[in-house]
């Protein structure tokens, strides 16, 4: 990269977290590269993620000349400043939640109540993973769950959360709604894998690579990111495509910074990208709601928006390892666990990573983008989209059923010799057309329209393919497309 760059990027790191961990974040082309780099420069390995090739590195003397010497070096992509990432909640933001409200006055607000009971146990077919502070496995509505941890700072299953952040988060994205006490979370049966990114006093966008990679690996479709900051990065831009690639939802919290000069905020701004005005994007931009449905006050907003939920006085669990203050302390009757309130779009955020779970055990065929999709069309903007909303407050029942009645298309394939084979099903749909191309090449048809739903197609060597699968409506357009599926002869 060029040295100037780097200077510029440094220039505007300088702030608590960044300064309590003076490393860099390297891209490297090979192992070698890295282990020849970090032996001339005689800098510290701290920790790798080798899917996106990128380590983090601490310096040996001063850091700008470090960095200046180890960008030059033979098979150094890029090198760049930790980008700091801090958890987006702002517990005293409003009063307690008046006695007329129900303790949990965002589930009906979202008509989570709405969805059948079939739709929430086929959602444990799907897994949340939860990227944030850790969570208390112990608190009653996560326990239910059994769910997995990992510790991306310590390599170890301990993600014990002794900020409180992560336990409230992963509560209102899965906690148990089937164990007769506290709260029941929004992904009605779904999996929840924990994964706890905030090491050495703070998240930085290779914890969040690292632990988003680590997600997408052990089997998550679904990646809640309740953490923001006003940079992004190229490591974090690479955590987000190779989740994107393998067919994960990503759903992240818009910010908090409404009355702090509104700026726009990542990663959600990668998901939703700035200027798209809610179109396409690879995931989901969350900002909260209040009691009225309308922005909460303190909510990010502007044009990298996708929806909107409930953010203000948001129930969850509180976890054991946590002082009880950092949130509005309520008693939730008959239950032994501690609970409180949570404002934030943190906390938005999760329900609408609950709500996807919803959506895709309603239709599993849908791909990550046409969950997505579901969720801003049945919002309460009725498919209008605001900069203060997005598409409008969460609506989950409405989600579901929409989902259940959308043409969706998947596909599989398996390697036999020099040929894949191809076997695809479609849900509300029985024709269909298989399309192929090379990477950047154009597609063309390879088959169809056929009511088959299998075929073999031979590969040339040094060739990569690109198949998708089209569902067809009955005049024959297309009405649903699966995921592609990569398939390479090397």
């Amino acid at each position: 990269m060029a040295v100037a760059a780097f200077l510029a990027a440094a220039a505007v790191t300088g702030n608590a977290a960044a300064a309590a961990r003076p490393s860099f974040s390297v891209g490297y082309s090979t192992e070698r590269a890295l282990s020849g780099a970090l032996q001339r420069s005689h800098g510290t390995l701290v920790g790798r993620v080798p899917a996106l090739h990128v380590a983090e590195v601490r310096p040996q003397g001063p850091p700008l000349r470090f960095a200046a010497a180890i960008a030059c070096m033979p098979g150094i992509r890029f090198v760049e400043p930790l980008v700091a990432r801090s958890a987006r909640a702002e517990p005293g933001l409003a009063a307690s939640v008046g006695s007329s409200f129900p303790l949990e006055w965002a589930y009906p607000a979202t008509h989570e109540d709405a969805v059948p009971v079939e739709v929430r146990s086929a959602a444990r077919a799907f897994t949340i993973a939860v990227i944030d502070t850790g969570a208390d496995l112990t608190a009653p509505d996560l326990a239910a769950k059994a769910p997995t941890g990992f510790n991306v700072d310590s390599g170890t299953t301990d993600v014990s959360d002794l900020i409180g952040h992560g336990t409230l988060v992963a509560s209102i994205a899965g906690g148990s709604g089937t164990n007769g006490e506290g709260i029941a979370g929004f992904g009605g049966d779904a999996r929840l894998l924990i994964v706890k990114a905030f090491s050495n006093g703070g998240f930085s966008d290779v914890d969040e690579a690292s632990a988003i990679v680590y997600a997408v690996d052990h089997g998550a479709r679904i990646i809640n990111l309740s953490l923001a900051g006003p940079r992004s990065s190229t490591t974090e831009r690479n955590a987000v495509a190779y989740a994107t690639a393998h067919g994960a939802l990503l759903v992240a919290a818009a910010g908090n910074e409404a009355q702090n000069g509104n700026p726009v905020e990542y990663p959600a701004a990668l998901l939703q990208p700035t200027g798209s005005e809610g179109v396409g994007g690879s995931g989901l931009a969350v900002g909260a709601s209040d009691t009225g449905g309308t922005r909460a006050s303190f909510s990010s907003f502007g044009s990298y928006l996708s929806l909107v939920a409930p953010g203000v006085n948001v129930l969850g669990a509180v976890s054991s390892a946590a002082p009880f203050s950092s949130f509005q302390p309520i008693g939730v009757p008959g239950s032994a666990g501690r609970y409180g309130y949570g404002t934030g779009t943190s906390f938005s955020a999760p329900q609408v990573a609950g709500a996807a779970a919803l959506v895709w055990a309603a239709n599993p065929d849908l791909s990550a983008r046409g969950v997505a999709a579901i969720l801003k069309e049945t919002a309460s903007g009725s498919g209008s989209w605001t900069p203060q909303l997005g598409y409008g407050v969460l609506d989950a029942g409405a989600a579901v059923a929409r989902s259940a009645a959308t043409p969706a298309v998947a596909t599989e394939g398996v390697r036999i010799g020099a040929a894949v084979h191809l076997t695809w099903h479609g849900h509300a749909v029985s024709t269909f057309r298989v399309l192929v191309s090379e990477p950047g090449g154009r597609r063309r048809v390879l088959l169809g329209p056929t009511s088959a739903t299998t075929t073999t197609v031979p590969l040339a060597a040094e060739h990569a393919y690109v198949f998708t699968v089209e569902g067809l409506g009955p005049s024959g357009t297309p009405v649903a497309e699966s995921t592609p599926y990569l398939a390479a002869r090397r």
